[in-house]
């Protein structure tokens, strides 16, 4: 009754250092795959400590440089490394401010799962890609996880596009294996907006712009001649007042104060007696024609 375990056994923490070299050093064939994403490779001993310590799979790691305190994360992608030994992708020991044969501390760690991402291009030229979202898509299947602060790298169409990881929910580490995230791309380093051309409808209006120009006759615009032929001594011009164009419905009166009313009529000046022998009336007091010609000549 008592010998069997009823509690179940917490697994035991991996941590430990190992010498960091990039991938360019892997013994063998150059492995590029290693090289676009975001997992190591470690020593067959690792393995072997992972599994006494009832590891939780995935396994993910915290990768620390105790000489400048810099930290990511990341998966492993296999153990046949040399012992005292673990390679790393360029742009992971970039991150981590590494030169080769540096001592890099391995730690593993358990993080949650992502729900959504933000992303900074370092290049304007990853506008130029028809659907950015379906490359960084295809290109995270080769990262484990994500941290905040990190400049990954993506490559496509043999180029490499460098990305900044702004923002990680529901963490500043998360894991990305089989998740369902949201991503969202800021504006790459140095981008302007381009300027938008202003249109002249879009201009502002000048007011004297709605009122017609005055045509015809100007009285006292020209100018005067002697009658000798002598040139006459320049004088400052007076501005003589135009005349205000008529009106026109449509076009507002920018001359209105709040408050007044103005009721435009075009009425004759009649007197008041003339008003009264138009109003009386009076019978048969028309034209009348004939039908037929007259006769007389």
């Amino acid at each position: 009754m008592f010998g069997f375990n009823v509690f179940q056994e917490i697994p035991r923490p991996f941590n430990t250092q190992y010498k960091c070299f990039s991938v360019s050093m892997l013994p063998g064939n150059e492995r590029q795959d290693v090289e676009r994403g975001g997992k190591i490779i470690m020593p067959p001993s690792a393995l072997d400590t992972l599994t006494r310590l009832n590891i939780v799979y995935p396994m993910l790691f915290k990768l620390t440089n105790k000489k400048t305190n810099r930290i990511t994360h990341c998966g492993v992608l296999e153990f046949v490394a040399d012992e005292g030994k673990v390679y790393l992708p360029y742009w992971m020991m970039h991150n981590l401010l590494l030169q080769e044969e540096d001592i890099i501390n391995v730690e593993s760690v358990s993080l949650p799962v992502a729900d959504f991402v933000r992303f900074q291009p370092q290049s304007e030229d990853f506008l130029d890609i028809t659907n950015p979202k379906a490359v960084l898509e295809n290109g995270l299947r080769s990262f484990a996880c994500l941290t905040t602060g990190d400049m990954i790298a993506i490559k496509y169409n043999s180029r490499i596009y460098e990305m900044c990881v702004l923002e990680t929910k529901p963490g500043s580490a998360v894991t990305i294996i089989e998740c369902d995230m949201n991503v969202e791309f800021a504006p790459p380093v140095g981008y302007k907006e381009p300027e938008r051309p202003v249109r002249k409808e879009d201009k502002p209006m000048d007011p004297a712009d709605l009122m017609p120009e005055p045509t015809g006759f100007i009285a006292f615009k020209g100018e005067g001649n002697r009658l000798d032929g002598k040139k006459r001594k320049e004088t400052t011009p007076i501005e003589t007042p135009t005349e205000r164009p008529v009106y026109i419905r449509g076009i507002p009166d920018y001359d209105f104060q709040i408050g007044t009313l103005k009721f435009l009529r075009h009425v004759k000046p009649t007197d008041n007696k003339e008003v009264k022998e138009q109003d009386e009336f009076k019978a048969f007091t028309g034209e009348g024609f004939s039908l037929r010609k007259s006769r007389k000549s």
